[in-house]
């Protein structure tokens, strides 16, 4: 299977939220991939509301059979949610349970005005009804359960894609 360029694939998704950003939006990124995807579309639409960061380890519906993570990380949303656009940013969509499990955390934090999710790719299988708004490429076929795909930021700050074993 050919991946798509990362790098290409975020010009794209710039194009495809910018129409609809506001003053008022604001970007909150799933760790770990999510979160360095929505740094970059922050920069890149030159938003004013601070970036937030959701991690989903103690919202996600496997924790009792997969246990925590062992890097989990903290959750930031340095804005106030209620009555704004919010734009929840992941690297990869798959089964839709993260997607499902940052919208529980992100309602925590009050009542935004809107949800919508911006991702790189959507690789199939979706076993929940989500969609994202903003998707700069879907794969035509998915991929397998047995394979993962792994969105990796260089030194340079660049990004690529690869696929690996699903653990």
């Amino acid at each position: 299977m050919e991946l798509p360029e990362a790098e290409r694939l975020i010009v794209e998704l710039v194009a495809q939220m910018r129409p609809a950003i506001t003053p008022d939006t604001a970007l909150v990124g799933i760790h770990t991939g999510g979160v360095w995807l929505a740094e970059r579309l922050h920069a890149e639409l030159g938003l004013e509301a601070p970036l937030g960061s959701i991690d989903v380890a103690f919202y996600r519906d496997d924790l009792d059979s997969r246990g925590l993570h062992a890097k989990a990380r903290r959750s930031e949303i340095p804005f106030d949610v209620e009555g704004r656009p919010v734009v929840i940013v992941d690297d990869v969509l798959y089964t839709g349970r993260t997607t499902r499990a940052a919208l529980n955390e992100l309602f925590d934090y009050g009542r935004p005005a809107r949800v919508d999710l911006a991702v790189l790719v959507d690789r199939g299988g979706r076993e929940l009804p989500i969609e994202a708004r903003y998707c700069a490429h879907r794969l035509e076929r998915p991929l397998p359960p047995n394979r993962n795909l792994q969105l990796d930021r260089g030194d340079d700050g660049l990004f690529s894609l690869r696929l690996i074993e699903a653990k």
